[in-house]
């Protein structure tokens, strides 16, 4: 069996107890912290079955390693996913809409990447395996839950992973600031996956001459560029309006 891993935070840990509550081996609350809120989530996890452990907040940061946990970590079994990102695609009964993450480092705008993800309906986001963050609390955290539910996939060669999307008949989009259409230009209705670099550099120039096209996001104020989770929030939404 593999290692338990932390989820901290009320959004992260009430997604888990929606969605596999049997793969939460105990939660640790602050012992202190008995507001509203910190009662209806202890009502929740009596609910599912979940051993609960009054805890300090000095073990709680112990657990988690930050002091941003709100009172609230879980040591849970990893959940199973999909193995691979063929045998996700494999299953699908709709066309792919997938995020690929070029030089996303920061976990914070992975959480909120994977959040916004989930949100849009897309089916799962890629990165590189070098250049990128991998899946921790802090991502967990931000992600609100979404990193329980969201597909992440780092792949070794993403230039690679890219070709194998287009051999699927996946449309490769990417974004950039001197594209001469917009997202709003471009059809999203059918498989597409839509590349995003981090904020400042972008996307690298190998995974730029790899997409097939390229499009904007129109700037109208003094602000040369956006957060990447915002840009992919944009992107994402936009797909899902046209399929709607």
């Amino acid at each position: 069996m593999s290692s338990p891993k932390i989820l901290f935070g009320f959004h992260a840990v009430t997604v888990r107890l929606k969605t596999a509550p049997q793969s939460i081996l105990d939660i640790h609350v602050d012992a202190s912290r008995r507001d509203q809120r910190m009662r209806q989530f202890v009502a929740r996890a009596q609910e599912a079955g979940a051993r609960l452990i009054d805890s300090d907040d000095e073990r709680l940061q112990r657990l988690c390693g930050t002091h941003r946990h709100q009172g609230v970590v879980a040591r849970v079994q990893t959940v199973a996913q999909a193995r691979s990102l063929d045998d996700l695609l494999d299953t699908l009964n709709e066309p792919p809409l997938l995020l690929v993450l070029d030089g996303v480092t920061d976990p914070h705008n992975l959480g909120a990447c994977l959040r916004v993800a989930d949100g849009a309906g897309a089916h799962a986001v890629i990165a590189p395996k070098d250049h990128a963050v991998g899946l921790n609390a802090t991502v967990a955290k931000v992600a609100s839950g979404a990193a329980e539910t969201m597909p992440y996939f780092m792949v070794t060669n993403l230039a690679r992973t890219l070709g194998e999307l287009k051999e699927r008949s996946i449309w490769i989009i990417g974004t950039a600031e001197d594209a001469p259409r917009t997202v709003y230009d471009v059809d999203l209705k059918g498989p597409v996956a839509l590349v995003l670099g981090a904020e400042g550099p972008g996307m690298r120039q190998l995974t730029r001459k790899t997409c097939d096209e390229l499009v904007s996001i129109p700037m109208r104020g003094a602000v040369e560029s956006l957060n990447v989770s915002v840009a992919s929030g944009i992107c994402l939404y936009e797909a899902l309006r046209q399929r709607r």
